[in-house]
């Protein structure tokens, strides 16, 4: 049942309708469903919300999900051409290089009118800067920390939650001061300004040098992969996870509005609580895994990360909403940083992790391309709406996809003690 009264004070709240200009273009409205589309990337489910009420209305629900689902698989995907870059020495390049089309993407988006414009700049253009980092980056960490391994990776990924606390409160406070031009604008500048400052860190550490470990060929694609049971299982176990796991940080805050009726203000600040306990979940959950294993530890986050989000069917309140993404942010902000400190126990040839990895990253990456679409399908089945979207069908495919996910790694557990003789928890 569509609600028009509360969603008309959720655009007020936005501030009042502006004129056409360079940074708030006039959008047609016309009848029919329109809804949805990390630090940026973690901001998606605010741009999604202010997408499908305000700034392009007249695109479709499944349209606007587009956006953050080609971003999400960029991320991941280009592992298979960033992965095997890192192996032959150009950790360097691809930093600068997804460093630039990062902020690159920001400035366009910031001129964007259309929608084909903003699919261009945030999805497409965002999507491969971030893709050229982010598993180069994973990798690096991955191959110079042996012993702490997995609490280097919770700590680094935490990154992701609190830049995600950072854009999202600007964005909130800057949308209606300044439109939305200038608010991307600002979003792009602090980006630039934190790239620098991490490439200055790296330069200190040594870590833009080369490095080569190996005269032997490197290739861009090894085939050795593709016969190895537990380099499979680990895709599939991860492909599961990832098929359910962000689908409600992009819901966030549209249920809050249109099913617990919020303010939008209100609804942006409960997924930054899921952001701050994310923060907390990734760095005390990789210390659990330093003590008592990595492969343990994601087995746990996986099937309780699967159980909250049947839990949040029970959610039809405020205070119980609140408790559900609390809960999951902390857990399951863990399944960033344990598959990367899994993965090294999967390769057998250190010296082809990167490749292995971006392989194994860019197949599970398809997940994040059809999970949020097909969650957006099974959303839209018997609603009105934007305001009255099935949510039922959202939980559970996401409880469902990331608990199989959970039970399937328990197989990989036992390929790897098997087949590559390891012991314990890892």
């Amino acid at each position: 049942m569509n609600r028009p009264t509360h969603l008309e004070e959720q655009l007020k709240e936005l501030g009042p309708t502006q004129p056409h200009n360079e940074d708030t273009p006039e959008v047609p409205r016309v009848s029919g469903p329109s809804r949805r589309i990390t630090g940026p990337f973690q901001v998606l489910g605010a741009f999604f919300s202010f997408y499908a009420l305000t700034f392009i209305p007249s695109s479709t629900a499944s349209a606007i999900s587009w956006v953050g689902t080609i971003q999400s698989w960029l991320l991941i995907a280009c592992g298979l051409i960033s992965g095997p870059l890192f192996d032959l020495g150009y950790f360097p390049t691809m930093v600068m290089a997804g460093s630039f089309f990062s902020v690159f993407g920001f400035m366009m988006l910031s001129i964007a009118h259309k929608y084909y414009a903003i699919f261009l700049s945030q999805g497409i253009c965002m999507g491969l800067g971030f893709g050229l980092l982010y598993v180069p980056t994973v990798a690096l960490i991955s191959q110079r920390f042996s012993e702490n391994r997995a609490v280097a990776l919770g700590v680094a990924t935490s990154g992701a939650p609190a830049g995600g606390i950072i854009y999202t409160v600007i964005f909130n406070q800057l949308i209606s001061r300044v439109g939305f031009g200038w608010t991307v604008r600002i979003m792009g500048f602090v980006m630039l300004f934190l790239f620098i400052m991490a490439a200055l860190l790296l330069s200190s550490e040594g870590g833009l040098k080369s490095r080569v470990v190996s005269d032997r060929p490197r290739v861009l694609f090894d085939t050795r992969a593709l016969k190895d049971l537990p380099f499979w299982s680990f895709t599939v176990a991860n492909f599961l996870i990832y098929l359910g796991y962000m689908t409600p940080y992009y819901m966030i805050p549209t249920y809050a509005q249109t099913v617990l009726h919020t303010s939008r203000s209100l609804a942006s600040y409960i997924l930054m609580a899921s952001q701050a306990a994310s923060i907390v979940g990734r760095v005390a959950t990789t210390i659990f895994a330093h003590f008592y294993g990595s492969m343990i530890s994601w087995v746990l986050c996986g099937m309780l990360s699967g159980m909250l989000c049947l839990c949040w069917i029970s959610a039809d309140d405020l205070p119980r909403f609140f408790v559900f993404v609390a809960f999951y942010g902390a857990i399951s902000g863990a399944l960033v940083p344990l598959p990367p400190s899994v993965f090294p126990h999967v390769c057998p040839d250190s010296h082809s992790l990167g490749t292995w990895l971006g392989m194994a990253q860019s197949i599970s990456s398809f997940a994040s391309l059809v999970g949020p679409p097909i969650a957006g399908a099974l959303a839209s089945i018997n609603s009105g709406g934007s305001a009255d979207l099935n949510f039922m069908g959202i939980q559970l495919f996401s409880g469902i996809t990331m608990t199989l996910g959970a039970c399937s790694l328990i197989g990989l557990w036992y390929l790897l003690y098997r087949l590559r003789d390891k012991k314990g928890f890892f």
